[in-house]
């Protein structure tokens, strides 16, 4: 209990320092849906982006970036409108709860329920058809859905967008591949586990999801690192392990050189780090249409 009006006040701090850095967050979904939670009384705030197919359609889960902690909720928006209309897939982006004030295991309780909502909606959504995807802390969400909350076969495809797989690791070691960007500071990346772990062990997979085994990850993943990121390693050996236990065509991989992480969220027109995204994302469509 003591331990918690330090982790309120450090993530505090971070929230306003994103905020201060790239503002506020308007998503344009096509409806907002409240989803059913376990909890009585409780929903689950949703976006959704309407897919052009007829129902039942594929559908695509989605989790935003945060660091456990931050309401970036919206942020994906151009990446799901570009996902529903070059591809069948409808998108549900999802608002899972964030730490501190809501730590372990509220996340993934959140994630387990959308999936087994859509799932079992056989009238709008098509069980055979339906991947995951997510950004950063949403990309360890949407891996750890895939290899412990649910059969791997549940999820046609598993996209991940600059990964922290490995949250054990001691932070102040991470270092990127290459040094000329803006990585992450280690006060922060160690601010997000703590928030959303502490007291807990940091290698158990449902949190550290590089410690899964190798054969229980999907094998259409599509894995994406960025050059400045101090998280790069561990999402380059998440693709090692994933290959070494499946084949080098389980997994497609592509780090993009100058780009920080969560580039594709705040870049210049016209630049290196826009056609970066570009090709990432047009890499993700390429993958749902599999």
């Amino acid at each position: 209990m003591l331990n918690y009006p330090r982790l309120k006040i450090s993530a505090s701090l971070v929230r306003l320092i994103f905020w201060w850095k790239l503002g506020g967050i308007h998503g344009k979904p096509d409806s907002v849906l409240q989803l059913p939670s376990r909890d009585p009384g409780r929903t689950i705030k949703a976006n959704f982006y309407r897919s052009k197919s007829n129902k039942p359609s594929p559908v695509l889960i989605n989790f935003h970036g945060s660091g456990f902690t931050i309401p970036w909720h919206g942020t994906d928006d151009a990446f799901a409108r570009q996902a529903v209309q070059t591809t069948d897939y409808a998108v549900l982006d999802i608002a899972y709860r964030l730490s501190p004030e809501n730590p372990f295991p509220a996340a993934i309780h959140d994630v387990e329920d959308v999936v087994k909502l859509a799932t079992s909606n056989a009238q709008e959504f098509d069980s055979s058809r339906i991947s995951i995807s997510g950004f950063s802390a949403g990309a360890n969400l949407a891996l750890v859905a895939s290899t412990q909350l649910f059969p791997k076969e549940t999820f046609r495809h598993v996209i991940c967008f600059y990964p922290p797989t490995d949250l054990a690791k001691d932070h102040y070691t991470k270092v990127p591949p290459d040094t000329n960007g803006n990585p992450l500071p280690p006060w922060m990346l160690t601010v997000f586990t703590e928030c959303y772990a502490s007291g807990l062990d940091w290698n158990d997979p449902r949190i550290s999801p590089l410690n899964a085994a190798g054969d229980s990850f999907q094998r259409n993943t599509l894995v994406i690192t960025c050059a400045y990121d101090n998280l790069c390693a561990e999402g380059e050996a998440l693709v090692k392990k994933i290959r070494a236990a499946q084949g080098d065509d389980a997994v497609v991989y592509r780090r993009m050189e100058n780009c920080d992480h969560a580039w594709d969220k705040s870049y210049i027109a016209g630049s290196p780090q826009e056609k970066a995204k570009d090709e990432a994302y047009d890499l993700a469509m390429e993958m749902l249409r599999r």
